[in-house]
């Protein structure tokens, strides 16, 4: 199936071509039609399957553009608002719809005046109740989709979502987008929704099958220096790192700069305007490398992420699922890295499990192998450069006091101890050492009640397998309200260059 096959309007299919989009994702597929059918409607799919496109592109279809705000989004966070607006300002430029986005934390006038001007409104709960409660806007949109609705209930705004509806025609249709379907997401839907067509995109489905997989099992001592030798190894031009805590990837950002690469954070100790701008750069090319906590998997929205990779691995399955869809966008490939303990197979092949997935277990590279990795890369950029006038007038300044063969050795000296490759040479278990604590771990629970489980030691004092899957659940709940009220997203710099300007991070 092709978008053309959806029949939207020829300016909302020419921007769509312009994206470079051209099969739906499995919830375009089954939403596009219902919403242009003009249903009300309740779809169930993960982040990262496409859900803006899902609800953007039919009701920007039918749209008048008339100057009028005729479509509400509301969403959880302030940073999905601008991911959002930004999807769909892409697909409706063409077709002059024009997007406002409206948050907390900037000044209401600068806001109003947007909204005046705006086809679509992208707001978040809090800011927008407080506008429609002041009179400060009146609108009336003909489209209303709720993006997020699991996050915004877990995130304490159900009183302000359903004041909102109260200054909102009945005369709408509306749309409910949410990873997970608990009890009050099913009320709510009962009481704003009209007849809903249901869409649930299965686990399988949700899962993108152009990511691919891998996990690597390392001490706890050896994240860091698995981490950067796996970045020197596959040179991503994109990446995002997940971390559990703030302070984790407050740590590992200052790491990263002494190591050589370009980092930037993302909190919520920072003014909004440098969010902004650090989400743009990263958007833009500026950053290549996001350091981030789990809240930011629900926010980030950037089609050329070509590895994600799991710090720590995310206690709950969905996490994972959240994490990794930030790779393999718009038809694109990516590859979704995990760094475990032996005491945290059990975490993998639980997630496995409930995700129906594989991931591939691979062996950190030595320090050799990314050597001759880097050389090849060297020896076929240099290949295919072009010779300047000034490089060549260099050469020949040169050759007044050395030969050809001598200006050559140096020159490749220097640009070799430039991208050298620093650490131990080998990082993390073997593969028969990972087969066998597998097998350790298997042995572990087939032994019976009353037998006790080995005692995994851990450096960081992370759970480790002595923690069953209720502990860990528990503590990923834990862990995931603190994130929700303090907004702990941390975002890393790429690095641009590393010592040489070979440029392992083009955007």
């Amino acid at each position: 199936m092709k978008f053309t096959d959806f029949n939207l309007r020829q300016s909302i299919q020419d921007a769509i071509q312009e994206a470079g989009f051209t099969e739906p994702s499995p919830v375009q597929k089954e939403a596009i039609p219902l919403v242009l059918e003009g249903h009300d409607m309740i779809a169930q799919a993960q982040t990262g399957t496409g859900k803006t496109a899902a609800f953007g592109l039919p009701i920007m279809s039918m749209m008048n553009a008339d100057g009028s705000v005729e479509g509400l989004v509301i969403v959880p966070t302030r940073e999905l608002a601008m991911q959002v607006s930004d999807e769909l300002y892409r697909f409706g430029k063409l077709s002059n719809l024009k997007t406002a986005t409206v948050y907390g934390g900037t000044a209401y006038a600068k806001q109003i005046e947007r909204i005046g001007q705006a086809s679509i409104v992208v707001a978040t709960p809090g800011r927008l109740q407080d506008l429609l409660m002041s009179k400060k806007i009146k609108i009336n949109p003909k489209f209303v989709v709720l993006d997020e609705a699991d996050e915004m209930l877990d995130m304490g705004f159900l009183d302000e979502i359903k004041n909102i509806f109260t200054f909102l025609s009945k005369d709408r249709q509306t749309l409910m987008f949410s990873a997970t379907m608990p009890p009050a997401i099913r009320k709510l839907a009962e009481e704003i929704l009209h007849e809903p067509k249901t869409v649930s995109i299965t686990k399988s489905e949700s899962t993108n099958t152009s990511i691919t997989q891998l996990y690597y099992v390392v001490e706890e001592k050896e994240r860091d220096d698995a981490l950067v030798r796996l970045i020197d190894f596959k040179n991503p031009n994109k990446c995002i790192i997940f971390c559990r805590m703030k302070k984790e990837v407050d740590r590992l950002v200052a790491h990263l700069t002494a190591q050589g690469f370009k980092v930037s954070g993302l909190h919520g100790d920072m003014e909004q305007k440098q969010r902004e701008v650090t989400i743009r750069a990263f958007k833009q090319g500026g950053i290549d490398i996001f350091v981030a906590t789990d809240v930011a998997a629900r926010g980030l929205d950037v089609n050329d992420v070509t590895h994600v990779f799991n710090y720590h691995i995310p206690f709950d399955s969905e996490s994972y699922v959240h994490r990794i869809g930030r790779t393999g966008r718009g038809g694109k490939t990516g590859e979704a890295i995990t760094l475990v303990t032996p005491g945290e197979l059990r975490t993998i092949k639980r997630i496995e499990k409930d995700v129906g997935t594989t991931m591939a277990t691979q062996v950190i590279p030595t320090r050799q192998e990314v050597q001759n990795a880097k050389e090849d890369e060297l020896i076929a950029k240099i290949a295919n450069t072009q010779i300047t006038d000034s490089a060549i007038n260099l050469v020949k300044t040169l050759q007044h006091d050395l030969d050809i063969v001598t200006i050559a050795h140096l020159l490749a000296s220097m640009i070799q101890s430039e991208n050298a490759v620093t650490g131990k040479d080998k990082i993390g278990l073997s593969l028969d050492q990972i087969a066998s604590a597998i097998d350790k771990m298997r042995n572990e629970r087939s032994g019976g009640k009353g037998k006790p489980r080995a005692r995994h030691r851990s450096g960081g004092g992370h759970d480790r397998g002595r923690r069953n899957d209720h502990d860990n659940r528990k503590r990923n709940d834990q862990d995931r309200s603190k994130g929700s009220h303090t907004n702990q997203e941390r975002k890393g710099d790429g690095r641009s260059k590393r010592n040489s300007g070979k440029g392992s991070f083009k955007s």
